[in-house]
């Protein structure tokens, strides 16, 4: 079993509201760990040292320990001065940050490796750099159904970083097989390419699995009950876009220039750095228990409503079966109220006549989950449903933001590129945009947060829509922009037919800028608000329902 997979899946606690009544306190027993523990029945313990004299949960214990269902490595409640928190996420933003180092380090190189190591056409090795992106860019979706219904998300981490890091080794050593061409061995490019390819969708495989299951566990480590965590949570998401923007940047100039002149064996060294982080700091992280799979609830919701079509709604929705509080399959889930919008589902919670003998029993192997739902349950497809709107918006904002290296920079070769004596490549001027990023997201957490927070009286500032609607904005600027620069490019070019290009390319500075703000408020609060918005059960799959956004907006530009 991998580390920390027992805290994630074989490990329950009684939620820390329930008590016992006086004079009744459970008997100690050793818990799956070997503790002394109480035990409240067959299945679920709770430490000794958190409960007074007769088994309620003691005041400091409450204060003491995360009140969001978290557990430690071990598998007992999560101690806050010793798990979770910045001291986690500070471990998780170097992954992220080594993650970003290796990936973009082959995705910028990749289209030139093909070209003059292998030999392929530019036709041929656009289509495969295209393939390989494509598949990698449905995977996150499986990875994250895996970590929500049966790894967990620091398993499928570990699964996936160990998988990233065989993909590396077989990239780098494709690379370093020309060398057995001196030595005589014939037809050694087709071996090298087929080791190249198997490594790259290892690669796909590996690292897809592991950005969607990185980012929500980075935010599993701020507690929701408590209130300074969960504004740190909302800054977490601010300092991963940050890291991430960092590691791109470096890796496209750094990275690229060290693969070029010394090799591929940079690659793997970083990524077994980040593992061996991973691994080694597994004591100090909060895990969330998983809670099956969130596509069979999604199924059974929508079987169920459609089963009973034809079956009038009760006007009062008391009257829509709901399990009781102390059922066990309410263990470890939240329950959701009932809200009035999308009622059609509403009907998979109907009680009628064939279902009110499972009702009355409120026996979960009597009750079959595809004829009838309870309310909880149907309120989670809802917010899913909910979403999709807003998805399908934001895939609109990344078409506009995949042309800056495309159109952007077909702009920028029509325009006078000399600064003085120095010639600026307009594949450079996106330098911009990543400034932009890289300045803005700590004077957003630093200052404007907490002066929206006096304003607003929100923790955040702004509420999530409206972050993410004022960074909508941002690409419709930003066109404007070049729209008018292109206007006046054309008007001058015409005015002066023996110097078409007396437009200066720093003119585009503004359109790059625009791009970057909207990056800092869209993307980030995409994720923050998707996150928060899921049921605890979803949010690895909503995470990576917003990275596919971004590649859907790609395809669609």
């Amino acid at each position: 079993m991998a580390p920390g997979a027992g805290s994630e899946q074989q490990s329950k606690r009684l939620p820390c509201s329930t008590a016992l009544p006086p004079r009744s306190r459970p008997p100690l027993a050793l818990c799956l760990h070997g503790h002394a523990c109480l035990l409240y029945d067959s299945n679920y313990f709770l430490p000794f040292g958190l409960t007074d004299g007769w088994g309620f949960l003691s005041q400091g214990a409450a204060e003491a320990y995360a009140a969001d269902g978290s557990l430690d490595f071990d598998g007992n409640p999560a101690l806050k001065r010793r798990t979770g928190g910045w001291r986690a996420c500070r471990t998780l933003l170097a992954i992220e940050f080594c993650y970003n180092l290796s990936i973009n380090g082959i995705t910028c190189n990749l289209i030139t490796y093909l070209t003059v190591v292998l030999g392929k056409g530019n036709v041929a090795s656009a289509r495969s750099v295209s393939t390989w992106q494509a598949t990698s860019s449905v995977i996150p979706l499986v990875g994250a159904i895996l970590a929500n219904s049966y790894w967990g998300r620091y398993r499928t981490m570990v699964i996936s970083f160990s998988t990233f890091v065989v993909g590396m080794i077989l990239t780098a050593l494709s690379a370093y097989l020309l060398l057995l061409v001196k030595n005589g061995i014939s037809n050694v490019v087709a071996v090298q390419e087929s080791i190249m390819f198997l490594g790259l969708y290892i690669i796909a495989v590996g690292v897809r699995g592991l950005r969607p299951c990185l980012m929500s566990f980075g935010a599993d480590q701020f507690d929701d009950g408590d209130p300074l965590e969960r504004r740190a949570k909302a800054a977490f998401f601010n300092w991963y876009v940050f890291t991430m923007y960092c590691g791109s940047t470096i890796a496209s100039t750094g990275i690229v220039w060290v693969q070029d002149h010394y090799g591929w064996a940079l690659g793997p060294t970083i990524l077994a750095v980040g593992l061996s982080c991973l691994v080694a700091t597994s004591r100090k992280y909060r895990f969330q228990p998983t809670h099956g799979s969130p596509l069979t609830g999604v199924c059974q919701v929508v079987v169920a409503a459609v089963n009973n079509f034809n079956v009038e709604l009760p006007s009062d929705s008391s009257l829509l079966y709901e399990l009781p509080d102390d059922n066990p399959v309410m263990r470890g889930f939240e329950r959701i109220e009932h809200t009035t919008d999308l009622r059609f589902f509403d009907k998979a919670a109907i009680v009628g006549p064939s279902n009110k003998e499972m009702e009355e029993t409120d026996a979960p192997a009597l009750r079959s989950p595809w004829r009838l739902c309870a309310v909880t349950q149907v309120e989670e497809l809802k917010i899913l449903v909910r979403m999709l709107p807003l998805l399908v918006t934001i895939v609109f904002f990344y078409a506009v933001a995949a042309q800056v290296p495309s159109t952007f920079v077909e702009q920028g070769m029509a325009m006078d590129t000399a600064v003085g004596s120095v010639r600026i490549p307009p594949a450079s001027m996106s330098t911009f945009n990543v400034l932009t990023i890289v300045v803005l997201i700590p004077l957003y957490d630093r200052v404007f947060v907490p002066a929206a927070r006096r304003l607003t009286g929100r923790e955040n500032g702004i509420s999530g829509l409206q972050r993410i609607g004022a960074g909508l904005a941002m690409p419709v600027l930003s066109m404007a922009a070049a729209a008018f620069l292109e206007t006046a490019r054309l008007r001058a070019a015409k005015a002066s037919p023996l110097a078409p290009k007396a437009t200066s390319v720093l003119w585009q500075a503004p359109q790059y800028a625009l791009e970057g703000v909207g990056q800092v408020l869209t993307t980030v609060g995409q994720f923050s608000f998707f996150y928060g918005q899921a049921p605890p059960a979803m949010k690895t799959v909503c995470t990576a329902l917003g990275l596919l956004s971004i590649a859907a907006g790609e395809y669609l530009s």
